[in-house]
C-alpha cells in the first residue's frame, strides 16, 4: 500500500511527533497553471559494528564535502573552530530538558560519543550528525546555524552550471548552489533523484522550516504524510511544510531532477 493518510498515525507515532496536521498544507502548481508563465528555458548515522571504534575519522574524509560549507554556505574552513559545534549540540539539548543518556538514545548513538562531541574531543561524522539533528527534531542546516546572525545588505551569489557543491547520499545526488554566502535565509539546491522506492528511505524525512521543489527534468512520485501521493513532471511544483513527512522518488525512465529550496530558520 502506497503511504498516505492511513499511515499516518504509524508514522507519527515513530517520529516521536503528536498526531496533528500542519499549519499549512502543501500547494502543487501544475507547469503553465500559475500567475506566470514559465520561461521556455529550460536539495541517521549507523552505529558501528562491532569492534569497530565510534571515534576512527572516516577514510574518504577529505572527499565528503565539509558540512559547515553546506549548511552555510562558508568557502573557508577556519569558521568550523568559531562554531562551537559541541556547544551549540549541548544547548539545544539542555534547551530540551534531556540528559546526555536520554539525548543519546534518542538519536541512537552511544553516551560516550555524545559527550565527547558536546566536549570538542571528536570530530562527527556526517552520519553522526544525521542521527544528531535526527533525534533534536531540527535540520542539519539549523544544527549548524548559530543563533547569532550578521545583517549584509546587497548581496550576490552566481553558481555556474555544474560548479555547485556536490553532497551524495543513498537517494539524493544533492549539488549545493550559492555556497559563497554565509548566513543565507534560504539552501538552494539541485538534486539527482536516486530512489526508485518510498522503501528506499529509512521513514519519513522531516525537518522544520518550509520547502519549494520544482521538477526540472522526468517524472518524480512526492509523497507527504497527510496526503496521496502526487506524480509531477517538468516544470511542476510544490511548496510545504518540511516538518510533515516527505519522500521524492523517480518513476521516469532516467532519474530525474529538482530544484529544491529550503527555508533555514534562525
Amino acid at each position: 500500500m502506497a503511504p498516505g493518510a492511513d499511515r499516518v498515525g504509524d508514522d507519527v507515532e515513530r517520529g516521536g511527533h503528536d498526531v496533528s496536521f500542519p499549519a499549512r498544507t502543501p500547494v502543487v502548481i501544475r507547469a503553465g497553471s500559475g500567475l506566470l508563465k514559465p520561461s521556455t528555458a529550460p536539495a541517521a548515522g549507523i552505529e558501528p559494528a562491532p569492534g569497530a571504534s565510534e571515534e576512527a575519522p572516516l577514510v574518504d574524509e577529505r572527499k565528503i564535502p565539509s558540512l559547515l560549507k553546506v549548511a552555510r554556505g562558508d568557502g573557508n574552513a577556519e569558521p568550523v573552530e568559531s562554531l562551537e559545534l559541541g556547544k551549540r549540540v549541548r544547548e539545544l539539548r539542555k534547551a530540551r530538558n534531556w540528559t546526555l543518556e536520554q539525548a543519546a538514545r534518542k538519536a541512537g548513538l552511544a553516551r560516550s560519543t555524545l559527550s565527547k562531541i558536546e566536549n570538542d574531543q571528536m570530530s562527527p561524522t556526517f552520519e553522526a550528525v544525521q542521527k544528531l539533528a535526527h533525534g533534536l527534531d531540527i535540520s542539519i542546516p539549523q544544527l549548524f546555524t548559530p543563533p547569532k546572525t550578521d545583517k549584509v545588505m546587497g548581496r550576490r551569489a552566481v553558481t555556474m552550471a555544474g560548479e555547485g557543491q556536490p553532497h551524495p547520499t543513498k537517494t539524493y545526488e544533492h549539488e549545493i548552489l550559492a555556497t559563497d554566502l554565509r548566513s543565507k535565509q534560504m539552501l538552494p539546491y539541485r538534486t539527482i533523484v536516486r530512489a526508485r522506492s518510498f522503501d528506499d528511505f529509512e521513514g519519513w524525512v522531516r525537518h522544520d522550516g518550509e520547502e519549494f521543489l520544482y521538477v526540472l527534468s522526468g517524472i518524480v512520485e512526492f509523497y507527504t504524510e497527510f496526503y496521496a501521493p502526487v506524480r509531477l513532471r517538468r516544470g511542476d511544483s510544490a511548496y510545504y511544510d518540511a516538518a510533515m513527512g516527505h519522500n521524492v522518488i523517480s518513476v521516469s525512465e532516467d532519474d530525474a531532477t529538482i530544484l529544491w529550496v529550503t527555508s533555514v530558520e534562525t
